[in-house]
């Protein structure tokens, strides 16, 4: 008995699949914070940052980081991990994904910099909830030139599409994410990378997602694998993914969420009056303010652009649409606006939408001809 016991646990010890071993957790650090840099643009008042953090992608220079109101800016800047100051610009984003791509435009840039390679990253197969991870960000603003990212370690708490918390949680991206225990998502931190303890990307680091009813937050990372399919008005479907925004770059189409928008009408009332949506993405420009009206009151006025909601980025016509759509009556949000040459924070409590009543039946309706010509 005893001999066979000891053959059935030698058996299940050789069919464990070999575990690599762990380098030294600096070393890791050093290797990933090398891929790592840290990001300047807009923001600067209350409750929205002017850094943050992007993951660099080739070795060109593209960096990945999360699509939000610091890169509304034309002096979008990076500093590399060697303390190198340089200046970049957006290429391309995927408002469904809530990433952007960014592009390191400057003479003096390497082109050799060390890089996630993110076709291989998704290929990798997905970690199981429990498995051990390391966040790394320029959370709170600790680093700035050469000084090393802030490392966090938890562990995935699970694997689930946020789709379900729009309109609880506000967040823009609608695909599965990567959930962890650790409190990774904090200001500055939205680009950071998520790894494993190996240092094998995981996942880009989400923005701040708050629920103002219950005081509750979620920390997750939009997965390097992301992909999923949208359906615009016209029936048409198309496959987003972030592999797919890495690889074709300044040639990327973004969806166009004010297809979805015009199914999804706004829930909520403003008062604010845009300009005419007569391009594909007009800019958000206020065009006129109802009196007595959430957007009067909070003062917003005329040639107002409105920039963010909640550090959410308004690239469109069409995307404040969509981010009304999700909105609930008598919620406070808080929106960014560039008034001028100034950017300002107000905060607007949108009320419920005034119901249409349906048209009168005319008194008298014409009856029907008695012999209707053929």
């Amino acid at each position: 008995m005893g001999t066979t016991l000891g053959l059935f646990l030698a058996a299940l010890v050789l069919e464990q699949p070999a575990q690599p071993a762990d380098a030294p957790l600096a070393d890791v650090a050093r290797r990933v914070d090398a891929r790592l840099v840290k990001l300047y643009g807009a923001g600067g008042v209350k409750g929205l940052p002017a850094y943050g953090t992007g993951v660099v992608v080739s070795p060109t220079g593209y960096v990945l980081t999360i699509n939000n109101h610091l890169l509304d800016t034309s002096s979008l800047r990076v500093h590399m991990a060697d303390g190198t100051r340089l200046e970049a610009k957006l290429i391309a984003a995927e408002p469904e994904l809530d990433l952007a791509l960014l592009k390191i435009d400057d003479p003096t840039a390497p082109d050799d910099l060390p890089y996630f390679d993110i076709g291989l990253a998704a290929k990798a197969p997905p970690p199981r909830p429990g498995t051990l991870v390391l966040g790394f960000s320029n959370q709170f603003q600790i680093a700035t030139r050469d000084e090393p990212l802030t490392v966090q370690r938890g562990m995935v708490a699970a694997i689930a599409p946020l789709a379900a918390r729009i309109g609880v949680f506000q967040v823009p991206y609608r695909g599965p994410a990567l959930v962890v225990d650790a409190i990774t998502n904090n200001p500055g931190a939205a680009g950071g990378a998520l790894t494993t303890r190996q240092g094998q990307l995981l996942g880009i680091v989400g923005r701040e997602v708050s629920n103002e009813l219950t005081q509750t937050w979620i920390n997750y990372a939009i997965p390097v694998w992301a992909s999923f399919e949208l359906t615009d008005a016209q029936g048409k479907s198309r496959r987003v993914s972030l592999t797919e925004l890495v690889e074709k770059k300044e040639a990327y189409k973004p969806s166009n969420p004010a297809d979805r928008a015009r199914e999804r009408a706004p829930s909520v009332e403003t008062g604010i009056i845009l300009v005419p949506d007569v391009v594909e993405r007009t800019p958000a420009y206020v065009d006129a303010v109802r009196p007595v009206s959430p957007a009067s009151r909070a003062g917003l006025q005329p040639d107002d652009l409105i920039l963010a909601v909640e550090g959410m980025a308004v690239p469109s016509i069409g995307a404040w649409r969509e981010i009304l759509s999700g909105r609930r009556p008598d919620e406070p949000m808080r929106l960014e606006i560039r008034r001028g040459d100034k950017i300002e924070q107000v905060v607007i409590t949108p009320v419920k939408l005034p119901a249409t009543a349906p048209p009168k039946p005319a008194n008298n309706p014409p009856k029907p001809a008695a012999n209707p010509a053929r």
